[in-house]
């Protein structure tokens, strides 16, 4: 049985040339089939018109070239028609069975078919055939149409048909006979007879082939027939994609047949109602596994035709219709494509949207291909960067957060999506949705494991938090935060070289919120990184300075002052002015001066010392430093370290004779002479401190009380004189007690002792004040000054004129007892006893001046017994006053007891009174005891 495929020209657009015509030449004439019989022609016009009996049997042990010339040379030879055929068909035996072209040239050929149909007839009128006349038939409707005989071989076909209905060869024979028709356009003839074929209960592969043609009939007919064309094709696609899994796996042989019935079903479509044509047929027809591929065709007729919106509007209703069928992304894709074909970049861009969001989720995009995922994927960051562009030529955040949503969906279904996460960082960023930056920013940085740029991520994640938490965008954020995304930049990238002055200023921050620990914690982590420059050093020592000194680590924060001194003196960092130098060495010294203070608490007075005279050397000059060397000094005076203070503190005073400190530094040289038993240096000082004093009085006095400590009596004196020279009138008990003083040690001193005595006497006379020592002071003074007045008394002699001299005697003698009244007034329990007995001596002296005074020479003897005992009355008085005041004195005997001026009244009494008081009499101190044996 011969093998019949039928095929037709791949995709031909034209419709007329579908159909190959015959023609009247015999050589070229054709049908619109073709029979393949091994190397047989491509057309019937080609083919050997012979029918095949394959046997296997073994080829004779000579080669297949000689056999054939050998059964040729029979064909020349007989005479005899069965002879011949049999000749003829060993020829094509020997060519299947070998695969060795053996046949003679196309003329000679043709020579040999013409007459074999000779014998073809022959043996037809003979009506003697050994085989099947339906067969012979056959063979001579090939031969026929081989040399060109088109109408004789139909009319054979047909008498086949007619008289052999059973046969086998009817399927074929129909077919052809099919195919003159719809060749010669007889298309209603055509399609019937391809029903006939079809009908039939043979023809295997023939009937998908009719059906086809049966179509295209159909199809010729004009649109009244187009509804059984398009059922007539769908029962060929129904037969070769019967389901799902065989529209993979159509045959290459059958993709030509599938792919120009789909093609014609998309032209009838299009010419009519388009995708409602495609969908009533198929609502008649019943559902198909490819009917996708119809609406697919469809809108790819479309698009070839420049129907760009109709071939978009044939996939977007597909879309809808079936929205969860696989070829969804197709459709969606191709309405992409068909845009740009067209040039509406817009009308694109929307498809790539829809196409992009119909598979965002996760679900739905595992359900592409890779081909779809990939395409996916493309769209999506054509969109995205198309977005980012016009977001930077516009400045329009809405383009940016566009762009940015893109890139975000991106980066869900990209391999390796830390570049795409980026850019939806800085999409969102300048969108200003600085939170959604931040976590493309992470999700690029620390969830894309490779990629080379995760470090700038990263970064950029820290720089939004940080411009957060310092208000310079509208994203709060806390100083904790901004810490945290440090810490986890750090975690990965230890050694960025932008870590140490982020961590510098976060120090700097935390130091500002006083979060002491947090400070410290980043400050000490600047110099432990790798590559921290100078200036982040020197932000780090400065923050660490100030928590030092913030809580008394006053070592520690000398080393972090000077360690950013020495960054300043290095002339490494920029931009550093002298005010913020002398700012750090203020702080320098300040430390420094602070350990002074603190080894000076506890009593280390030589390091305190030191501590103090070091701020000098860092900064020299400087208040500080100067308040340093006076400490040093002062400590020395409170460790009682008293001629290394004196030296420190007049090498001070020489060197800053003019600071305000100075002026304290008299008081404490004082102190230090005091103490160290320097009297007269302490009043040297007093006295050089008052020269420059607005009144210089105090430190003046002062100083006399340390000239007197000293013994410098003669400098102590003259101040006092100088004093009381200028001295008013006390204004309370101090004052007065001070000027009594004075006047007393000027009396002790010798230093015009009668007119210090006087002033003294009067002082305190006047005073409203007393106080032991300046009553005892003046009761002296005033007895002295009695002492003298009784010793000028005693001195003024009685002479004549009595009168005139002795008036001279009473002054004397009322002003002598005026200040041993005085004395009393002052001190009588300290000087009555003495005071009574002199006060009685300038009687008794009185008496007895006036007794012995000389009589005048001018009177006789009896004048002068007269004159003598006028005397004695006269002098009598006296006499016993001055027995009754030393009787007086005596009486002090029991309160006062026995002293020198009672036994002096005594014995004066013994010689005034000697009947009395002259006995021997011994004195005894009453102790006032019993003495039972008395």
């Amino acid at each position: 049985m011969s093998h019949l495929i039928y095929g037709m020209s791949r995709r031909c657009r034209d419709w007329v040339g579908v159909v190959l015509l015959l023609t009247a030449t015999p050589v070229l004439a054709q049908e619109s089939f073709r029979v393949e019989l091994g190397r047989d022609g491509e057309t019937i016009g080609d083919m050997r018109p012979v029918f095949l009996t394959f046997e296997a049997r073994p080829m004779p042990a000579i080669s297949p070239e000689e056999v054939a010339r050998r059964y040729q040379r029979l064909f020349d030879s007989t005479d005899k028609p069965e002879v011949r055929i049999d000749a003829l068909n060993r020829l094509a035996n020997i060519q299947h069975a070998t695969g060795h072209v053996v046949q003679p040239d196309v003329e000679e050929e043709q020579r040999l078919y013409r007459e074999a149909l000779g014998s073809y007839e022959a043996i037809v009128e003979r009506g003697a055939f050994q085989g099947k006349l339906d067969e012979l038939l056959y063979q001579m409707a090939k031969a026929h149409a081989y040399v060109g005989q088109g109408g004789e071989s139909m009319q054979r076909l047909k008498q086949l048909v007619g008289l052999y209905p059973e046969s086998a060869l009817v399927p074929e024979a129909r077919f052809r006979i099919a195919e003159s028709a719809f060749s010669a356009g007889r298309y209603v003839e055509a399609e019937a007879e391809y029903g006939r074929l079809i009908a039939g209960d043979e023809g295997g592969g023939l009937k998908i082939k009719a059906r086809y043609m049966q179509g295209w009939s159909q199809f010729k007919q004009g649109a009244g027939a187009w509804g059984r064309s398009a059922a007539s094709f769908l029962e060929v696609l129904d037969q070769r994609m019967p389901d799902q899994a065989s529209i993979a796996h159509v045959s290459d042989s059958d993709l030509e047949l599938v792919d120009d019935t789909l093609r014609m079903l998309a032209l009838m479509a299009a010419e009519t109602d388009g995708a409602d044509a495609l969908l009533a047929w198929l609502s008649e027809a019943g559902s198909k596994p490819y009917d996708y591929l119809l609406f697919d065709r469809l809108a790819d007729y479309y698009a070839s035709k420049g129907r760009h919106a109709d071939s978009v509007a044939v996939n977007q209703r597909f879309v809808e219709l079936q929205p969860g069928h696989m070829a969804v992304p197709a459709f969606m894709a191709q309405v992409v494509e068909v845009w740009r074909q067209s040039g509406e970049q817009g009308q694109a861009r929307r498809g790539q949207a829809a196409f992009v969001a119909a598979f965002e989720e996760a679900e739905a995009y595992q359900r592409l291909d890779a081909k779809d995922q990939a395409l996916w994927r493309t769209f999506g960051r054509e969109l995205a960067d198309y977005h980012y562009s016009r977001g930077q030529n516009s400045s329009d955040p809405e383009q940016f957060a566009r762009a940015a949503g893109y890139y975000e969906r991106l980066g869900m279904h990209d391999a390796a999506p830390g570049d795409i996460f980026r850019l939806a960082g800085d999409a969102r960023l300048q969108s200003g949705d600085f939170a959604r930056a931040l976590t493309n920013y992470r999700q690029a940085a620390y969830d894309t494991p490779g990629y080379q740029d995760s470090a700038d991520a990263a970064w950029a994640a820290v720089v939004i938090q940080r411009d957060g938490a310092y208000q310079r965008i509208d994203h709060p954020v806390t100083l904790e935060a901004l810490s945290d995304e440090a810490e986890r930049f750090e975690a990965i990238f230890q050694n960025d070289a932008r870590l140490p002055a982020l961590y510098a200023d976060l120090a700097n921050r935390w130091l500002e919120q006083g979060e002491l620990t947090q400070a410290r914690r980043f400050a000490e982590r600047v110099h432990q990184l790798h590559g921290s420059q100078p200036a982040d050093q020197y932000i780090a020592w400065l923050v660490l300075g100030e928590i030092h000194t913030d809580s008394d680590d006053h070592r520690a924060a000398e080393n972090a002052w000077r360690k950013a001194d020495s960054l300043i003196q290095s002339g490494v960092l920029k931009d550093i002015d002298s005010e913020e130098t002398r700012a750090v060495k203020r702080q320098l010294a300040a430390a420094i001066y602070r350990q002074g203070e603190a080894a000076q608490s506890s009593g280390e007075t030589d390091l305190a010392v030191a501590h103090f005279q070091r701020v000098d050397s860092v900064f020299p000059g400087s208040d500080i430093a100067i308040k340093g060397r006076y400490d040093a000094a002062n400590s020395l005076l409170l460790a009682e370290r008293w001629q290394s203070a004196v030296n420190e503190f007049i090498r001070f005073r020489g060197d800053f004779p003019e600071h305000q400190l100075s002026r304290h530094i008299s008081d404490k040289l004082v102190l230090a002479y005091e103490s160290s038993d320097q009297p007269v240096r302490a009043a040297l000082e007093l006295m050089e401190a008052a020269r420059t004093a607005a009144d210089p009085w105090p430190n003046t006095l002062q100083a006399a009380e340390y000239f007197h400590r000293g013994q410098a009596t003669g400098r102590r004196n003259a101040i006092y004189q100088d004093y009381l020279a200028i001295a008013s009138e006390p204004s309370g008990a101090p004052e007065h007690l001070r000027l009594q003083r004075m006047r007393q040690r000027l009396i002790n001193s010798g230093v015009s002792v009668p007119h210090y005595r006087q002033d003294m006497v009067s002082a305190e006379l006047a005073s409203q004040w007393h106080s032991e020592d300046t009553l005892r002071w003046s009761a002296n003074s005033a007895l002295a000054l009695g002492i003298s007045a009784a010793e000028a008394f005693g001195a003024i002699p009685l002479n004549h004129p009595l009168q005139q001299s002795l008036s001279h005697k009473q002054q004397a003698l009322a002003l002598a007892t005026q200040r041993f009244s005085e004395a009393e007034q002052f001190d009588q329990q300290g000087v009555r006893s003495e005071t009574l007995y002199r006060r009685a001596e300038l009687y008794r002296t009185l008496a007895h001046d006036l007794m012995n005074s000389a009589v005048p020479d001018e009177l006789n003897d009896l004048e002068r017994a007269q004159y003598r005992m006028l005397l004695e009355e006269e002098a009598y008085p006296f006499e016993e006053k001055a027995i009754n005041l030393h009787a007086r004195n005596h009486q002090l005997l029991p309160d006062h007891g026995y002293n020198e001026w009672v036994e002096k009244s005594l014995n004066a009494l013994a010689e005034l009174f000697p009947g009395r008081y002259d006995r021997d009499v011994r004195w005894m101190t009453w102790t006032g005891e019993t003495n039972d044996d008395a």
